[in-house]
């Protein structure tokens, strides 16, 4: 149960924990199995593993699969690896081939850095789009906006959230909810309601 010890907690919010790794963890011929076996967790629908910088992120949804849960099925998941004998100790190389494997694992960092600002300003720029769209639709109905124009700023925002609510849970909704209906049938049932209060809201009195 050594190899537990190891892994250290860097990150954790809802839904979201990020790992740093030993070594020994993030050689090819084990980092495919741990990112495999990870998946298969009921609630995991994302396993990232970055062996160069050693690093593990996992994305699962709480109402499957809670912290404490995840934590114990992880280390089971460890304690078989190390007890079948497919961790194989890592040499210990020279200085140099140490620095040099330093140097690119900043320059992944950096490189990872990169692509999360791009996938945020990416999911900015949608966002914005979509927000334009539905202020264009808003405007090309004046007349309402002059009659009631508290709940035409009430059907603006309504959009706004439904959008929100959308982008939020779009991953859980495509990678989750769509593949078991069932047993997330209280996730959609209250979508369905959402979307049937906004349009009653939209129906005129």
């Amino acid at each position: 149960m050594s190899i537990q010890k190891d892994c250290v907690l860097r990150y954790r919010a809802e839904g979201h924990v990020r790992f740093q790794l030993p070594a020994i963890l993030c050689q090819s011929s084990v980092a495919a199995s741990v990112t495999q076996k990870i998946s298969t967790i009921d609630g995991v629908y994302r396993v990232n593993l970055y062996a160069r910088q050693q690093k593990l992120s996992i994305r699962f949804q709480e109402t499957v699969c809670d912290f404490h849960s995840l934590m114990k099925q992880l280390f089971v998941i460890f304690a078989e690896l190390e007890q079948t004998g497919a961790l194989v100790p890592v040499e210990k190389k020279a200085n140099f081939t140490q620095t040099l494997s330093t140097k690119v694992s900043a320059k992944a960092d950096q490189f990872a850095l990169t692509r999360w600002v791009k996938a945020k300003t990416i999911e900015v720029k949608e966002t914005l789009h979509a927000t334009k769209i539905i202020t264009k639709m808003a405007l090309k109905k004046p007349t309402s906006f002059v009659r009631d124009p508290e709940k035409a700023v009430i059907d603006f925002l309504n959009d706004i959230l439904v959008l929100f609510l959308i982008r939020l849970h779009w991953e859980q909704i495509t990678k989750l909810w769509l593949l078991s209906p069932f047993r997330y049938r209280y996730e959609w049932l209250a979508t369905f309601y959402m979307f049937f209060l906004l349009i009653r809201s939209r129906k005129p009195k």
